[in-house]
């Protein structure tokens, strides 16, 4: 394992990706200099390109200055077409909201609804909770992220939820990633992820969409076993 360090990296770069928890040169591979990149801006880091060309080099165990103008050329491009990128909480905080949402889920199991929840979380506290309800009102846009978001909406007086995140226990459809990107919310994490409609990246990647407004950016993942659970427990009694 080799740790990064200064230099060749700046202090204030070598400080930024340490607090990040990329500490070692293959956690910085594991990232890839692009996104490294993008998560120091995101951090507040004012930097020029050569803090980019630094990143590719180490990852690729190659000199800074050796570096053509081709390859220069590339990594601006994969800047400007990389899908949004943001500073997520701390893992413990995203597994105390995303507990939340599978009350939530589990709400919907009793009533006969897809187990499925969401809650919005802005500046550090829950501002709305909901589950899918779609058979009980008859509303197939009743999903739960989009109840969430007109649940937060309503508390906070405008269907903007800037600053926002959502929390939701499966990983949204393109209806529901749609609605999180006309909301301006700034991240969504998910728990299991959708191999049959998740429009986040494992059937169609809306967050990522180029042509759409990049605002939003997805993490997936956390207590995905439990995410999942439900939903197997869930449809293995209906069909029992």
């Amino acid at each position: 394992m080799t740790p990064l360090t200064t230099p060749p990296l700046a202090p204030k770069t070598l400080s930024a990706l340490q607090k990040m928890g990329i500490v070692m040169l293959e956690d910085l591979r594991t990232q890839g200099a692009v996104k490294a990149f993008l998560l120091l801006k995101a951090a507040g880091l004012t930097l020029t390109n050569s803090t980019l060309w630094q990143l590719a080099a180490l990852c690729d165990g190659a000199d800074v200055h050796e570096m053509e103008a081709e390859q220069k050329e590339k990594l601006r491009q994969a800047v400007k077409n990389h899908p949004p990128v943001a500073l997520f909480p701390r893992p413990s905080e995203m597994v105390d909201f995303m507990r939340t949402a599978l009350q939530q889920a589990h709400m919907a199991a009793q009533i006969g609804e897809i187990p499925v929840g969401a809650v919005v979380v802005k500046d550090g506290a829950i501002i709305a909770a909901a589950h899918n309800s779609c058979i009980q009102d008859c509303n197939i846009s009743h999903h739960a992220e989009i109840r969430a978001l007109a649940q937060a909406g309503a508390a906070l007086g405008n269907y903007r939820l800037d600053g926002c995140d959502v929390y939701v226990t499966l990983e949204p459809c393109a209806m529901c990633a749609s609605a999180m990107i006309q909301a301006r919310v700034a991240r969504v994490v998910f728990g299991a992820a959708e191999p049959k409609t998740g429009a986040a990246g494992s059937v169609l990647d809306v967050f990522g969409n180029r042509a759409l407004n990049k605002h939003t950016a997805v993490q997936g993942g956390i207590l995905e076993e439990e995410c999942q659970a439900i939903l197997q427990q869930f449809f293995a009694q209906k069909r029992g």
